[in-house]
């Protein structure tokens, strides 16, 4: 029986993909990723030419059982995501709970998550977080989602889109008020900035500067804005 891997991969910068995933994607016959245009860019830079079968959420259910028979007869596997980790805001769950309920080995390969490296240089506590993924699109849904969070005691950290983060922005100022947030966008890549202050500070910065790429948003409800507002400024 094969070997299904999964494969973590560049947030951005290609540089960040280690030997091991390099060695891995290269003696695999079988690749296979969420965009073939984008996982071509990487095995491209790694002098790869596997061409990658399409793995993603809209054909999870058809093609897993498929997939799982070829890993039966002996085939080896990479699984990749778009960026960073497989399993973290992406559809590998489906084929790797099927692969565990069929006896096949799963061998994760580590590397590159952008809420790991968005938490580890945010200034929030790291001792203790919860990961919550993308909120929902429906401004009622997504303002429970946000409310649950009022008493936790842990850091917080969710993904969001530049076209929703200003009305994300004017949910949690309207539920947490003067809270101290980061917003990590664009990590790894050329224009990555961390953005810190209230949720009014980082408003009025996407007033002037519009959003764009990616973000990691990070917060602790038990820290407020105020005594950090002169050491941390709204943008830096």
């Amino acid at each position: 029986m094969a070997t299904l891997y999964l494969v973590s991969t560049p947030i951005g910068n290609l540089e960040d993909i280690t030997a091991r995933a390099a060695r891995v994607l290269a003696a695999v016959p079988v690749i296979l990723a969420e965009d073939r245009r984008v996982s071509r860019t990487l095995l491209l830079h790694l002098n790869i030419g596997t061409i990658p079968e399409i793995y993603h959420d809209f054909n999870k259910e058809r093609v897993t059982p498929r997939l799982i028979e070829r890993l039966k007869s002996g085939t080896d596997m990479a699984l990749i995501t778009d960026a960073g980790t497989p399993g973290i805001a992406d559809p590998a769950y489906n084929i790797v709970r099927a692969a565990i309920d069929q006896g096949i080995r799963i061998e994760p390969i580590p590397g590159p998550v952008a809420c790991i490296a968005a938490l580890s240089a945010s200034g929030l506590p790291t001792d203790r977080f919860v990961f919550e993924n993308f909120l929902p699109n429906k401004g009622a849904a997504r303002r429970r989602v946000l409310a649950s969070f009022t008493e936790e005691r842990r850091t917080v950290v969710l993904y969001e889109s530049p076209h929703r983060i200003v009305k994300v922005l004017e949910d949690m100022e309207a539920i947490f008020g003067a809270l101290w947030m980061v917003i990590a966008r664009e990590m790894t890549k050329i224009h990555e900035e961390f953005l810190r202050g209230s949720p009014r500070q980082l408003l009025d910065h996407f007033a002037v500067h519009p959003p764009r790429g990616e973000m990691v948003v990070l917060f602790n409800p038990r820290i407020r804005c105020e005594p950090l507002e002169k050491e941390m400024p709204a943008a830096q």
